[in-house]
């Protein structure tokens, strides 16, 4: 691989550079002081991997990372940051990795793992498919590509695939999101998740809850009240009677049970 290495403080580069260099997987690192210098390298192509910091004067590493999005054959970005506020803005940027500083050479081999795996997704290698929920989803409608959302986990930055996010609750401005094996907290609306995600099937059941049409397994009434559970194993979330009908028409209208 060719790594380009963006950062603007000098011994932060250097440091990055030599990790990379020692790493073995890399043709060649290149390193920048800035985002304008990256754009330069990057206009004459071959790099597959940017690794860059986010706080830079001028060009910042979101904005350098938002010119590379709009390539035709994009490099893969990896984030390497003192700041973890942008994390939950590498959502839209999908981001392969957001590596927290000071870079240890363990946590650098992991974001390189992700670099090579997601290489070999796109050449259709033998890196395979992202991780797909264990549930099998009763009435799956055709989703657009799935992304990848930014958590932090013991100071720790991870992503998780949207695809295995079986509902979101809100928490004040924020909200909480919820797969088979654990929870995740963004700094980011109910309202905003379930406009970006309405097309993925997402729907909202209750003033402060959003649920994965993929995730569904039963639709229960009981009393007049309804509810879904979602697979594998539960839980049971209740829907609040003015979304009722609307959870109908989704749910079974697609085939659910």
């Amino acid at each position: 691989m060719r790594a380009l290495v963006v950062d603007d403080e000098p011994p932060a580069l250097s440091e990055l550079t030599w990790l990379l260099e020692r790493d073995g997987r890399f043709e060649s690192v290149l390193a920048v002081g800035s985002g304008t210098d990256a754009l330069r390298v990057l206009e004459s192509g071959g790099i597959d991997v940017v690794f860059s910091d986010i706080s830079m004067p001028g060009l910042d590493g979101m904005e350098l990372a938002r010119v590379i999005a709009r390539f035709a054959d994009r490099p893969q970005v990896v984030f390497v940051t003192a700041h973890d506020e942008h994390a939950v803005d590498a959502f839209a940027i999908q981001a392969t990795d957001y590596v927290m500083k000071p870079v240890s050479s363990a946590r650098l081999a992991q974001a390189i793992d992700r670099v090579v795996e997601g290489m070999q997704r796109a050449a259709g290698g033998g890196g395979g498919a992202p991780p797909q929920p264990d549930p099998q989803p009763v009435a799956a409608e055709q989703a657009p590509a799935d992304e990848r959302i930014a958590v932090e986990l013991g100071g720790v930055t991870r992503f998780v695939q949207r695809s295995s996010i079986r509902y979101v609750q809100a928490q004040g401005d924020y909200a909480r999101l919820f797969t088979a094996h654990g929870s995740h907290l963004v700094r980011i609306p109910l309202s905003t998740l379930e406009d970006r995600w309405s097309d993925a099937g997402f729907f909202r059941i209750h003033r402060s809850t959003l649920v994965s049409l993929a995730h569904v397994a039963k639709v229960r009434q009981s009393q007049g009240k309804l509810s879904l559970v979602l697979a594998p194993d539960g839980p049971e979330l209740p829907v609040a009677r003015r979304h009722a009908r609307e959870v109908r028409e989704r749910v079974l209208g697609a085939g659910g049970r």
